[in-house]
């Protein structure tokens, strides 16, 4: 059995519909997903069905934006009942959608100042079907400037460590673990390979379920100790693509491409049922 538990839809980032993410995951012998988008968390209903229509067993799941010290931080949350609609989850998701809509203003104004970079409001939102994010500016920067690709606009023009960078929340990191155990999630610290080395270690000590140890980005040694940190404090493993389905885009994997397997499959499903029973 084989889960990839880090995904992303047209509903934020993704350039593909749901329905695809399920047939890309049939397609590569993927047992169980998890839609991870980023804030928000939407078409159950419609992904349950699609789950059966193609065998591919589901649970819901949002990737949380948060701050540590101006540095982002992202957090994984695996629902295991109907809280992904309770009222301070849907005031989140409201909240969250107008924080990102400033944002590019932000950063249109950042893009200007520091690089002479010009693009529009409205050419970024047309890229968008719901949460507004990066990879929407960084089609409208490519729209007008063909010159340069995704992964140089990410690594100089928009990425985390970019003079001209926005985050896109000021929830802090123990606001977001609080929002998600509130709301009877499974709660794992996202890519800790990503984290900025200057909050690195405070991070890695809040108190999560998990930690996504298998990572396609990972250095050399890095799943090891991630995964000798879970097993010390008795966390769980867990794994992800982090799927967008951008075409020339390093950054992120095709699904399946990473997740868990074997020992790290049963011990999440055990952890995780355990949850749904409480």
């Amino acid at each position: 059995m084989k889960a990839d538990l880090h995904m992303h839809s047209t509903f934020s980032d993704g350039t593909r519909t749901t329905e695809e993410l399920f047939q890309i995951a049939k397609e590569n012998q993927v047992d169980l997903i998890s839609i991870t988008d980023h804030d928000i968390c939407t078409s159950i209903d419609v992904n349950r069905r699609l789950s059966k229509h193609y065998g591919v067993a589901y649970i819901p799941g949002i990737e949380l934006s948060t701050l540590m010290n101006h540095k982002p931080v992202h957090i994984l949350g695996y629902f295991t009942d109907d809280s992904y609609q309770s009222k301070s989850m849907m005031e989140y998701y409201v909240f969250i959608r107008n924080s990102r809509l400033n944002r590019v203003n932000k950063f249109i104004e950042n893009l200007k100042k520091y690089f002479d970079i010009e693009i529009t409001y409205d050419q970024v939102i047309s890229y968008s079907n719901g949460i507004v994010a990066r990879p929407h500016i960084a089609k409208a920067i490519q729209a007008n400037y063909p010159q340069y690709s995704f992964d140089t606009i990410f690594e100089e023009f928009i990425g985390d460590n970019s003079v001209a960078f926005v985050p896109s929340s000021k929830l802090s990191v123990q606001e977001g673990i609080d929002l998600l155990r509130k709301n009877h999630c499974v709660i794992v610290l996202a890519h800790p390979t990503l984290l900025h080395p200057s909050i690195k270690e405070t991070v890695l000590n809040f108190q999560y379920d998990g930690l996504e140890a298998i990572y396609f980005r990972n250095k050399p040694g890095e799943e090891e100790a991630f995964r000798n940190l879970a097993q010390a404090r008795n966390m769980i493993i867990t794994g992800g693509s982090d799927y967008h389905g951008i075409k020339n885009d390093t950054k992120h994997g095709d699904i399946g491409e990473t997740g868990i397997a074997g020992l790290d499959y049963e011990a999440y499903i055990t952890f995780y049922e355990n949850k749904v029973k409480k």
